[in-house]
């Protein structure tokens, strides 16, 4: 029955998209860039503090859905914070961004809806249309003129735009307040996944919705995670409040999963007040990226122009990128290494993330070595 995976396995194997899990020891020293921790959060006492508390007072896990016991006054406080720092009318958490992601979308669309996607989109948007049961149609990337024809050509009544606001792959921003444009144009409602931009974007970090003027729309609905900037665990929609309703009543997502574990709570909780307090950590990782992005770019190599914290710099092929993230690994410093099929221009990269606690020290070795390894990979594009 299952001798085909072994034939899948090694076609994967020959082109350089095989896949393994690396655990990694507690106290590693090596240089993290391939972790989504922007803000450097996930270790902070604070944050780590605010876990340990909840978990001795309330528990290791939520023990039911959150709609039979597992919604704590944690839970309730969450999503009154995050609300309240986004500038939505309401928030509902969920026990990962991936399946805040897939709730919002199954939840608000059906036969009846037209959906348009941006050719990007992260997967967790991938698999929510694909269970959505609504007309699909893939837009060009950040093509608004492509949206808005999709639009006003649908079959269906009711429709949805759905997109990043920061795009994982490359880190370049959506053009949120056009696209909302249109969307209101054409009678239809705007869905942003702004997993990359919370923390980073807009006013002290409260995401490129809110950057957008966007967060109190009534035809916008965000979705956030809590496990990148915030360096907890989790997500959450955000959007009107009888969206938030509906979700709750209709959500399956939210409906059948336990909830999210009051420790992952709490930690969101403190960082989220952590954010407040600190708003500086904002600038400094979009600063650190830039810095990033203008010396590997003045090294020779193709690399993005970020909007965010994600940096992302073209490999020749699926091999050399794995090659390139392993040597620099062995090196100390820790990448990531996105290949078909998580890239959906087919183009492998090495994948890096800007933190606001990495140093000028961290930057410059982290330049070294890339480069370095990357001449090795053949991954320089014009002599310097």
């Amino acid at each position: 029955m299952f001798d085909w995976i072994d034939t899948r396995a090694q076609a994967r194997a020959k082109a350089g998209l095989a896949r393994r899990v690396r655990p990694r020891p507690a106290d590693s020293t090596d240089l993290d860039l391939a972790s989504n921790d922007y803000l450097g959060l996930a270790r902070d006492k604070r944050v780590m503090g605010a876990a340990a508390a909840a978990t001795l007072r309330w528990g290791a896990g939520s023990t039911g859905s959150r709609l039979v016991t597992g919604s704590t006054e944690l839970h309730t406080e969450l999503e009154y914070e995050l609300a309240n720092f986004c500038g939505a009318q309401s928030a509902l958490v969920f026990s990962s961004g991936y399946l805040a992601n897939l709730g919002a979308l199954t939840a608000l669309t059906g036969p009846g809806t037209a959906i348009v996607a941006d050719q990007h989109i992260h997967a967790s948007l991938i698999d929510g249309t694909r269970l959505s049961k609504a007309d699909v149609v893939v837009a060009g990337h950040c093509d608004v003129p492509q949206v808005a024809h999709a639009l006003s050509t649908r079959g269906k009544r009711r429709a949805l735009v759905v997109t990043d606001s920061v795009f994982s792959v490359d880190g370049d921003l959506a053009p949120l307040a056009e696209l909302a444009e249109v969307c209101r144009q054409h009678g239809s409602a705007l869905v942003v996944d702004d997993a990359h931009g919370l923390g980073v974007l807009g006013e002290g970090g409260r995401g490129a919705v809110h950057a957008a003027g966007l967060a109190k729309a009534p035809d916008v609905v965000t979705t956030v995670t809590l496990s990148k900037s915030l360096g907890a665990q989790g997500g959450a929609v955000l959007g009107p409040s009888r969206v938030i309703k509906h979700l709750v009543d209709t959500a399956r997502p939210f409906i059948f999963d336990t909830g999210l574990a009051p420790g992952s709570v709490a930690a969101a909780l403190a960082a989220l007040k952590v954010v407040r307090e600190e708003p500086d950590r904002a600038t400094r990782a979009l600063d650190v990226a830039q810095d990033l992005a203008f010396r590997l770019r003045d090294k020779g190599f193709r690399v993005s122009n970020p909007t965010a914290a994600v940096v992302s710099v073209q490999a020749p092929s699926a091999e050399a990128a794995l090659g390139w993230a392993d040597a620099c690994r062995a090196q100390g410093v820790v990448v990531g290494c996105f290949r078909p099929p998580s890239v959906p221009d087919q183009i492998s990269r090495l994948r890096l993330t800007a933190r606001a606690d990495l140093t000028e020290a961290d930057v410059e070795r982290a330049v070294r070595v890339i480069s370095e390894t990357g001449a090795s990979a053949g991954a320089v594009s014009r002599p310097r």
